[in-house]
Parts: structure tokens; C-alpha cells; sequence
């Protein structure tokens, strides 16, 4: 099944009715809209979209891998910190 665009276009976030954007899978059927702000992924089932903050799955994780440059950061003082210790 496929979602209706016009249906898309109305549809925002129940938390913070921001805009969603539509993830599909492989086959490019219609899997899950996410909100990027409350990094929250609302399932679509049989092409119905539920839209429950119950029923989202967080997204939580996936910023923390993709938020390599403040890691980066981290690693870099520790990497100078390191070089200070090997120094005196």
C-alpha cells in the first residue's frame, strides 16, 4: 500500500506537530515518518500511519552515531592529554 501525499502534507508530530518526513524501506514501501526534533519514528502499518507517541520508537541512538563531531571533539583533547602525560 502507499500513503496519499495529500494525507502526507497534512499530517505533523503529535508531540510538537512539527513536519515529518517518510521513510521506506528496501522495496520502497512506506515504513515509519520521523521527527526530526523529538527524534521520534511513527510506524506505518498495513500504509496506515499510527500516530501515537506510544507507538513512536525513539530515535535517540541514531544522533549519537551521526553526532560524530562532537566525539571527535572529545577524543581530540584526550588525545592531547595523552601526548602531555607522554611528555615529561
Amino acid at each position: 500500500m502507499t500513503l496519499d501525499h495529500r494525507l502526507l502534507s497534512l499530517l505533523v508530530c503529535p508531540a510538537c506537530k512539527g513536519p515529518l518526513e517518510l521513510r521506506r524501506d528496501a522495496e520502497s514501501r512506506p515504513l515509519e515518518l520521523v521527527c526530526a526534533a523529538d527524534r521520534l519514528a511513527y510506524p506505518v502499518r498495513d500504509g496506515i500511519p499510527v500516530m501515537l507517541e506510544g507507538e513512536a520508537r525513539s530515535l535517540a541512538e541514531a544522533p549519537q552515531a551521526g553526532g560524530e563531531a562532537p566525539q571527535a571533539g572529545s577524543d581530540a583533547p584526550q588525545a592531547s592529554s595523552d601526548a602531555r602525560a607522554g611528555e615529561p
